[in-house]
């Protein structure tokens, strides 16, 4: 029978014919239930339509064998898979969804633990908010950043090249026969985006709260050094569930992610100068833990951090040469005081702890006293265009365009946008401010913000405009973007009234975003404007729209936060008969 205290003995001990469904279900599976051991839930999102998640397939194994070496008994269970290449209009739609998943997945089975194995941008975010929802001992697994591509004796960052290719394409400097080789060099080997895009910043700043053994979270795909830090990621889960139920607990998801722990993230994410997608994902983890989150605080707490990640899109290198330079505990150390050392992680250490016992940077990540950039990596922008704020990521930025004023070229739609961008004769000049409205949260906010230059403009060499929208963009992304303007313009915001010659005014380092329109102009427009009708009227989109926060809030269901302790109970099912 189990030990008494693991929640697993809701369904294993007794008697009675439930018991006994319950455990004869699992020996059947091949999960050794009863003996004294704590099930493991390992949630894995390898998928064939996720090649950033593949890698996990094999350290799946590698997380059973350390959970059983521990004395736990290993339960895997497929999750949904998300990724940003296949998923449209974007997985962010669906990053709640698999919150729900992995949050109700643990509510209605006899798991006392998990190890979650994810890997791409929403993957990793999502299956951790229903994590901390559920509130067991939870340790992520990563599967590592794949190997660079080669083109013409160049090391590719995956998704930045691509980016910088294109307009090559577009300017007519990339002929056909080179944009097939592109694509070949680009098809091989499986893994996350290796720049410093979403998914490489989230297992970055995963790592960082304490949700992963340390070291893991830059370990490229492949390394043989993935599977033993997966075996070891077994064996953490399996001590902080023994451990949260033997009275020196202290190693579940609410204990860690903490203000203290969420404020450390947002110090890291400058540090890296990581993915602008991190904002509202560390508001999202934050809400399901009940800590503040201010949109303030990004600019605040990065105000003395300085930029030390040598990695692309802000950088050079890639994230092999980040792991190289001793990865996220060299970070640390580098960071030192800056950080609220006291925060603690699921392997019991305190993350003052794991960066004293670091190596020294190297390489890719600098010394302090040498940052890519002073100041921290982004801004937060508010004004009459922004009432509620907006985010910039001033590292990827032209330093020229951060202070800007020009008038507005607006696009309705993504068609819309693509269509006129394209076309030589849109009435355009460098000077322009691009605008991208209507894809905000409520359209699952994909990441279409860094607007194509367009055309006539991309000829003559313009390499980067000022460019503002409700919506996201890649990680991996650069130029001035000005992202998750809110309100969004479908929620009736400002972004929804501004026309083609409006002036905007942008000064990251004053923190303002203005539209230069009359109050009166404007209330005019508001009183004219009127919201379009739901694009689906059933299925997850529609719920989804209906209940979708703004970006400030994490873009999470306004069901799924966790204001007050009685929001986070986590509330059990009754076990008997199915």
């Amino acid at each position: 029978m189990t030990t008494p205290g693991f929640r697993s003995q809701k369904w294993l001990r007794g008697d009675d014919e439930v018991a006994l469904a319950n455990r004869v279900a699992l020996t059947s599976a091949g999960v050794p239930a009863g003996q004294g051991r704590p099930v493991i839930g390992i949630a894995n999102s390898a998928s064939q339509l996720n090649a950033c998640n593949l890698p996990l397939r094999r350290l799946a194994t590698a997380v059973a064998e350390g959970v059983r070496a521990a004395g736990g008994a290993p339960a895997e269970f497929p999750t949904i898979s998300l990724g940003e290449d296949l998923m449209k209009p974007s997985a962010m739609l669906y990053r709640n969804l698999l919150a729900i998943e992995v949050e109700e997945m643990v509510r209605a089975n006899p798991l006392d633990g998990l190890v979650v194995l994810a890997n791409c941008d929403k993957s990793v975010p999502g299956a951790l908010m229903g994590a901390i929802s559920a509130n067991v001992p939870t340790v992520l697994v990563t599967g590592g950043a794949r190997p660079p591509a080669m083109f013409r004796g160049r090391a590719l960052g995956a998704g930045t090249d691509l980016w910088r290719m294109w307009d090559e394409r577009r300017a007519g400097r990339l002929d056909d026969a080179a944009w097939q080789e592109l694509e070949e060099a680009l098809g091989q080997g499986c893994g996350a985006c290796n720049t410093m895009g979403t998914a490489s910043t989230m297992a970055v700043l995963a790592e960082a709260l304490g949700l992963m053994v340390p070291g893991a979270a830059s370990i490229p795909a492949g390394d043989p050094r993935g599977l033993a830090a997966a075996s070891e990621a077994g064996r953490v889960a399996v001590e902080a569930v023994r451990r949260s139920q033997n009275g020196t607990g202290g190693r579940l998801p609410q204990d860690i992610v903490t203000p203290a722990a969420v404020r450390n993230a947002i110090r890291v994410l400058h540090a890296v100068g990581g993915s602008t997608n991190a904002v509202i994902i560390l508001a999202a983890m934050a809400g399901r833990a009940g800590a503040a989150f201010p949109l303030e605080d990004i600019a605040r707490l990065g105000a003395d951090v300085p930029v030390l990640a040598d990695v692309e899109p802000s950088g050079a290198g890639l994230m092999q040469d980040f792991d190289a330079g001793g990865g996220v505990p060299a970070l640390l150390r580098e960071l030192g005081g800056r950080l609220e050392t006291g925060a603690r992680t699921v392997t019991g250490q305190t993350i003052g702890e794991i960066a004293a016992a670091a190596p020294r940077a190297s390489g890719a990540i600098r010394p302090a006293g040498r940052p890519l950039r002073e100041g921290g990596a982004f801004a937060v922008v508010r004004g009459s265009l922004a009432p509620d704020g907006a985010v910039i990521k001033v590292s990827a930025a032209s330093p020229e365009l951060l202070t800007h004023r020009g008038p507005a070229v607006v696009f309705r739609d993504y068609d819309d946008m693509r269509r006129r961008v394209a076309d030589p004769d849109l009435p355009v000049t460098a000077d322009c401010v691009l605008v991208l409205a209507g894809c905000g949260p409520s359209a699952g906010m994909p990441e279409w913000g860094m607007i194509p230059i367009p055309a006539a403009l991309v000829a003559a060499g313009v390499t980067d405009m000022v460019r503002v929208t409700d919506s996201r963009m890649s990680g991996t992304s650069f130029g001035t973007v000005v992202l998750h303007v809110a309100p969004e313009a479908a929620a009736g915001g400002p972004l929804a009234l501004v026309r083609d010659g409006d002036i905007i005014a942008l000064d990251a380092a004053a923190g303002s975003l203005e539209l230069e329109v009359a109050p009166e102009e404007l209330a005019r427009r508001a009183a004219a404007w009127s919201p379009s009708p739901l694009a689906h009227l059933r299925g997850w989109p529609a719920l989804y729209a209906r209940t979708v926060q703004q970006a400030p809030q994490g873009c999470d269901l306004d069901f799924l936060t966790a204001p007050s302790p009685e929001h986070r109970k986590f509330i059990e099912p009754v076990v008997g008969r199915s």
